[in-house]
């Protein structure tokens, strides 16, 4: 069974946000080569722009809460207040540290067990195509034609693509596309688990 995954499936587990430990149970079972996990090369970079993004808005947050806490500790009544606010203040930056480290992680475990597909001028040719045809976003045109990539050569049997927000690529003509290529759209990685698990009973 091949199960597709893209950015978002990285960012939840290195980030380790909801669904995170149903992303952990997926990667474990391509680890222990009980699934093929393919991947678009694209997904592997994506993740990096939005940590970069993430923590320069977190490194001005900061910024301005200290500016704005030295204001306050010169006024008596909210000095000690600043004071004890000072270290929570601080996971903004740490934060971004640790994050870093879970994504670099996270990526090599993909690596180690995945199939990266690659990007190919015919690849970002049909994501343009999909840009008008579908009216995807540049970042999802190029996920969506590379896993139609890896469809078109792959071997008969079931497989899915997941994805964490339903807006992304529910889209009817996505859906019955995928449909015609033997692989499901499932929205939530906890669903992807559950379809996965149950074709293995």
């Amino acid at each position: 069974m091949i199960v597709f995954i893209e950015s978002n499936f990285v960012l939840e587990l290195a980030l380790l946000q909801e669904e995170h430990r149903s992303c952990d149970s997926i990667l474990s079972l391509a680890e222990s080569l009980t699934i093929d996990l393919a991947i678009p090369a694209f997904s592997l970079f994506e993740p990096y722009e939005v940590w970069r993004r993430r923590t320069r808005e977190r490194a001005e947050l900061h910024g301005r809460l200290n500016r704005e806490m030295s204001q306050l500790a010169r006024t008596e009544p909210y000095a000690k207040t600043v004071e004890d606010l000072a270290d929570p203040a601080s996971i903004l930056l740490r934060s971004g540290n640790e994050d870093k480290r879970r994504l670099d992680l996270t990526i090599g475990r993909i690596l180690d067990c995945a199939e990266m597909i690659p990007l190919q001028g015919k690849t970002l040719r049909d994501a343009i195509h999909f840009q008008g045809s579908l009216d995807l976003s540049p970042q999802d045109s190029v996920v969506y034609a590379s896993v139609m990539a890896h469809l078109s050569a792959a071997s008969p049997g079931p497989k899915c693509f997941l994805n964490r927000d339903r807006k992304d690529f529910s889209i009817p003509d996505i859906r019955e596309e995928l449909g015609r290529n033997d692989c499901q759209l499932i929205a939530r990685f906890a669903g992807g688990l559950s379809y996965i698990n149950s074709l293995q009973a």
